[in-house]
């Protein structure tokens, strides 16, 4: 495995059932099958057909070890292994002193401020209808995003819009069809636009000053139910986790952790503070139903605003890489192969031309950190690079035989690769 992902590999192969509903599955067990329930009447993306859980078709991403899942309304086949990397310290900036009172109604005052800028995503397929074998389009699943533009730019998941024919969003009461701009499947960002200016476009906050308790509000789109809103604290910060499957990877970083209700159809909503700013991306839950369990993660504004600039100005993203694959060392590995350490990863190759191969390191290497993190697998060597900027120059503690070292690594752009 290394830290590189290359154009074609995608995080997972949706397989979008309309009629199906199961929760998503998650380790180490796999939630049952819910019963399908009717569509009640509505506009577009019903009630039935929205997002994973109780009311609708789940997305399952199994997280190995933490059983993590998509907020997201089908279903879909991955396989994914936790990080479980510990919660980072925030930055240590001043927090702005909230204009909206934290008392019981605080989330009143959030929702009438940003509720208008988050919409339903109803992802449409055209198929073959087995019965009359005539062409069909109808809804697979739902999702939910944030105008981030008034021009109408909208930032979601990439796993909300993979897969679909069409994607039609709800703005107030008025439909509007939407086209893909870009996405990034191994950030798991899209960003989708629709043909109208003047929308009510969300204030964004910032993630670096955030501290563990304080209040936050989640709007989204739960089960279909539009405009829905929640209430709860940051319950940590720094979480972060890799998602395998056959077709690529997916990294998470620095996740914000919400107790806030997120259920499937928040995915692509937003996670706001007291002042009513976006300050994240509402992506997975941890839960062992396909439900909300009180443990929900957002990627953090200042990230996916990165992710969503590059996405508008040249339709896909770059991400640093150190070209180096690796292989986790644990106590069978070190004694198999008479390793001086039991904790690290090994180097079994280097990109030709790479940033570690420039910087010195060579095959038969064991990093034990980079940048200053303690590295025990080869997770801990994606998610960390990753959580760094293209350019930077970062430290990377080897031991070569006997021998400690720290090289500096200035870490490359992987769409230089492409």
């Amino acid at each position: 495995m290394t830290d590189e992902i290359t154009p074609d590999e995608q995080p997972y192969v949706a397989e979008q059932t309309p009629v199906a509903y199961e929760p998503p599955p998650v380790a180490p067990q796999v939630a049952p099958v819910a019963p399908p329930v009717a569509s009640p009447p509505r506009r577009r993306g019903g009630f039935a057909l929205v997002l994973a859980g109780v009311f609708g078709g789940i997305i399952g991403a199994a997280l190995v070890a933490a059983a993590f899942v998509f907020v997201l309304g089908f279903p879909v086949t991955r396989t994914t292994t936790d990080v479980a990397a510990e919660t980072q310290e925030p930055v240590t900036a001043v927090a702005e002193t909230s204009v909206i009172d934290t008392d019981a109604n605080f989330a009143e005052q959030v929702a009438s401020k940003l509720t208008p800028s988050v919409v339903n995503v109803a992802i449409e397929q055209t198929g073959i209808d087995r019965y009359t074998g005539k062409t069909v389009t109808q809804v697979v699943g739902n999702g939910s995003g944030v105008i981030i533009r008034a021009d109408g730019y909208i930032l979601t998941n990439n796993h909300v819009v993979e897969g679909a024919d069409a994607l039609i969003v709800t703005v107030g009461v008025e439909d509007l069809p939407a086209k893909v701009i870009g996405t990034d499947p191994s950030t798991d960002l899209a960003v989708i636009k629709v043909d109208k200016t003047g929308l009510p476009a969300a204030q964004l906050g910032s993630s670096a000053g955030l501290k563990v308790g304080e209040p936050v509000v989640a709007i989204g789109s739960p089960f279909g139910l539009e405009k829905t809103v929640t209430s709860g604290i940051i319950s940590a910060l720094g979480r972060s986790s890799i998602a395998q499957s056959a077709s690529g990877i997916t990294a998470y970083t620095s996740l914000i952790q919400t107790d806030a209700s997120i259920n499937p159809g928040n995915s692509g909503g937003a996670l706001a503070d007291a002042n009513g700013k976006l300050i994240g991306i509402n992506t997975l839950i941890q839960s062992t139903s396909g439900q909300s369990a009180g443990i929900g993660f957002a990627i953090p504004v200042d990230f996916a605003k990165s992710i969503a600039d590059e996405l508008i100005s040249t339709g896909r993203a770059s991400h640093p890489f150190m070209g180096v694959g690796t292989v986790t060392i644990d106590e069978s590995v070190a004694s198999q192969y008479d390793l001086p350490v039991s904790k690290g990863v090994l180097v079994q190759s280097i990109a030709t031309g790479s940033p570690a191969e420039k910087a010195g390191i060579t095959q038969g290497d064991i990093i034990v950190k980079i940048a200053g993190e303690d590295v025990a697998s080869v997770e801990d060597v994606f998610t960390t690079i990753r959580s760094q900027k293209v350019g930077q120059t970062v430290s990377v503690e080897i031991v070569r035989g006997t021998e400690h070292k720290t090289l500096q690594v200035t870490l490359g752009s992987d769409t230089a690769r492409q």
